[in-house]
């Protein structure tokens, strides 16, 4: 079983939902944490809950960055670096969807969603790769049933993540021999923000947040030698079941 105090993790789109949950999860197991927002102040708006929430156990910072946009996910890193030393853990978690028939999606709509979800992955994975490869990290990307399986309205959000699902297992292939873990976990339906949904009494029957950090929590404490590549997690029955 591996330890996890004093380990290092950053964490895109951590500021709600399923990156929060994983956030608090990880510190309760003693690993600081650097979560990522587009927005300054919900970046620390979230840092200050989790570190009123956790009670020193370890820390919390937050760091406006974009996905989009490699140089300020390079900063992130560094960022990171200069407040805690080190990194051991990249969870690449900042996604979006927009869902629309493909004749009627927009060119914007498109590209927003590949750009966050997509190349957004890449860029978090290439600006964290070398300082995980000094700590023989590990690298779990969030990507989703929809990373297999493809529905209407889901042209974009399908091919975002079919390609998160693909490039994740490539990665893990290049990385291993630098003995970097790489994991996928594609999750069906999950009670949070997502596509401006707010959570309520209604998403008692859906994966939850701390399910998901539960998750993640296994995968780091997992024995070196073995590499669980893609996870499948779906709730155990639908609505009114």
């Amino acid at each position: 079983m591996q330890f996890l105090e004093d380990k290092v993790a950053l964490i895109t789109g951590g500021s709600k939902g399923i990156g929060f949950g994983i956030a608090e999860a990880l510190m309760w197991q003693g690993i600081n944490v650097g979560i990522t927002a587009r927005s300054k102040s919900a970046a620390a708006e979230a840092a200050g809950k989790l570190n009123d929430m956790n009670k020193g156990k370890a820390k919390a910072i937050g760091i406006q960055a974009d996905v989009r946009n490699y140089k300020q996910q390079e900063k992130a890193v560094q960022q990171v670096l200069e407040k805690f030393g080190k990194l051991d853990i990249l969870i690449a978690n900042a996604g979006l969807g927009h869902f629309a028939p493909v004749d009627e999606l927009s060119l914007e709509q498109w590209q927003e969603t590949i750009d966050t979800n997509l190349t957004g992955v890449f860029y978090s994975i290439k600006a964290a790769v070398e300082e995980l490869k000094k700590t023989k990290g590990y690298i779990i990307t969030i990507s989703s049933l929809a990373g297999t399986n493809f529905f209407a309205n889901g042209s974009a959000y399908n091919a975002s993540k079919f390609g998160v699902t693909g490039f994740t297992q490539a990665a893990m292939l290049d990385l291993r021999k630098y003995e970097i873990k790489v994991t996928t976990i594609m999750p069906g339906s999950v009670a949070t923000y997502f596509n401006n949904h707010t959570p309520d009494g209604n998403d008692d029957w859906k994966i939850q947040i701390e399910d998901l950090g539960a998750m993640v929590v296994d995968l780091l404490r997992m024995h070196p030698r073995t590499l669980p590549s893609k996870i499948e997690v779906r709730p155990l029955l639908p609505p009114g079941k």
